[in-house]
C-alpha cells in the first residue's frame, strides 16, 4: 500500500470530527489500495483550524477552505459544511481536479445538485455523498437478500426517520431553519433524503409523489432573544411510488418526542419482510412465509462477521456496530473508489434522484398533486 491519498476536510464539527475518527481508523479496519493521509483541516478561523487540526491528526490547517481546495498536494476534498456552501466548495474543489467527499443533502435543489454532478462527471473526478445510514451492514444484508429473491417480489415499502433534537421551542434560530441556509426543505432536506436514499438503494428510483409538510413552531428565539420567522418544514408526510409500481409511505420529523435516531423502514415482499430500526442498528428482521404455520413470526438477525464489513471491525456477531463504524465504510469505499476503480454509490449523480424527489414532494405540497420524477428531471435538462 505505497500509494497515498492525501485528504483534505473542510468543517470540524459533528461531520468533521466523524471524518476524522474515520480517516484515523479505516487503514487499521480495512485492507486499502492506497493509505489516507489527513493531510489539512479548513476552518472558518486559522486558530480554530490549528487547534482542531492537532486534535483530530491532521499534519496542517488553514482557516481558508479556498485555499484547501486548491492546494496542488490534495487528493480528496472532504465537505462538512452547512449545506448552502456546498455547491461553492465542491465546484471549486472539482475545477482543481479533486475527488470529493460531500455531505448531505448535497445541494438546495435539484438544480444545483445536477450541475455538481455534470462538473464532476466533465472531470472525470469521484465523487460520494455522505447518506451513511445504507453502509450499516444490517441494510447491506437486506440488499443482498432481496436481490436474491429471499422475500419474493417487493409489494410495499414504508420508512420513517424521526427525531426529536428541535422539539423544544424555545431552541435558538439555527441555518437549519432559514430557506436560504438550509434550503426551503427542512425535516423534508435534512432527515426524509436520508430515507428516501435508502429507499431508492433498497427498492429502485421513485417515479411518483404526493406529499403535505407541517411547520408546528413557527417562531424561534434568533441572537438578540427577538422571535425570527421559522422559514421551511418540522414534519413531512408522504406517498411515493417506485418505477416498479410499489407503492409506500414515507414521513420525516425533527420535532418528534422520544425519537432519536428514529430511522426505520420496511420492505414487504410476495414472500416475507425485512424490518429494520436504526436505534437497534445491528439487528435485521426477517420474515419468511416458507417457515410453517406453527413456528412463523419475524426473527432477529444479529449482525456478525458473516455479513458485509462487519467481520473487519469484529469477530464475534452481536457485539454491535456503531455510528462512526459506518462513516468508516463509507471512508473505505471513498478510498477504493479512488484508488481501485470501485463503483461509487451514491455519487452525485445518484445523489440528485434524491433531491428531485425532495423538490417534488415541495411542488405537491404547493400545488396539492401528484408530481412526477420525470417533470422534474425534463426541467433540468432544459
Amino acid at each position: 500500500m505505497a500509494k497515498e491519498l492525501k485528504f483534505g476536510v473542510i468543517g470540524a464539527g459533528y461531520m468533521g470530527k466523524a471524518y476524522s475518527i474515520a480517516l484515523n481508523t479505516v487503514s487499521a479496519v480495512f485492507p486499502l489500495s492506497a493509505k489516507p493521509v489527513l493531510d489539512v483541516l479548513a476552518t472558518t478561523s486559522a486558530t480554530g483550524a490549528e487547534d482542531k487540526a492537532e486534535a483530530f491528526g491532521f499534519r496542517r490547517a488553514t482557516g481558508s477552505w479556498q485555499e484547501l481546495a486548491a492546494d496542488p498536494d490534495i487528493d480528496v476534498v472532504g465537505i462538512c459544511s452547512p449545506t448552502y456552501l456546498h455547491k461553492e466548495m465542491a465546484l471549486a474543489a472539482i475545477a482543481a481536479g479533486k475527488h470529493v467527499l460531500c455531505e448531505k443533502p448535497l445541494a438546495l435543489s435539484a438544480r444545483e445538485a445536477h450541475e455538481m454532478a455534470n462538473a464532476a462527471e466533465r472531470a472525470g473526478v469521484k465523487t460520494l455523498v455522505g447518506y451513511n445510514y445504507i453502509k450499516n451492514p444490517a441494510t447491506q444484508l437486506a440488499k443482498q437478500m432481496i436481490a436474491n429473491g429471499e422475500i419474493g417480489e417487493i409489494v410495499h415499502f414504508r420508512g420513517t426517520h424521526n427525531e426529536d433534537f428541535l422539539m423544544d421551542p424555545a431552541l435558538p434560530m439555527s441555518w437549519r431553519l432559514k430557506a436560504a441556509y438550509g434550503s426551503q426543505a427542512g425535516a423534508l432536506g435534512d432527515l426524509a433524503s436520508h430515507i428516501i436514499n435508502l429507499a431508492h438503494y433498497l427498492c429502485g428510483p421513485i417515479a411518483e409523489v404526493v406529499g403535505e409538510s407541517q411547520t408546528i413552531h413557527r417562531q424561534r428565539p434568533g441572537k438578540d432573544g427577538q422571535l425570527e420567522v421559522v422559514e421551511n418544514d418540522d414534519q413531512t408526510n408522504f406517498l411515493v411510488k417506485f418505477e416498479s409500481g410499489v407503492l409506500g409511505p414515507i414521513e420525516a420529523s425533527r420535532i418528534a418526542a422520544g425519537r432519536k435516531m428514529g430511522l426505520t423502514y420496511e420492505v414487504v415482499g410476495t414472500k416475507g419482510t425485512l424490518s429494520f430500526d436504526q436505534e437497534r442498528l445491528a439487528e435485521l428482521q426477517f420474515y419468511s412465509a416458507d417457515d410453517s404455520p406453527s413456528r412463523c413470526g419475524f426473527r432477529t438477525i444479529l449482525i456478525g462477521p458473516e455479513h458485509p464489513d462487519y467481520g473487519h471491525f469484529c469477530i464475534g456477531a452481536g457485539h454491535g456496530f456503531g455510528y462512526n463504524d459506518m462513516i468508516t465504510v463509507e471512508m473505505k469505499e471513498m478510498v477504493e473508489g479512488i484508488a481501485a476503480g470501485q463503483p461509487l454509490w451514491p455519487s452525485f449523480r445518484d445523489a440528485v434522484h434524491t433531491a428531485l424527489v425532495v423538490d417534488a414532494v415541495l411542488l405537491s405540497q404547493r400545488e396539492k398533486r401528484w408530481v412526477a420524477i420525470q417533470e422534474l428531471e425534463q426541467e433540468l435538462n432544459q
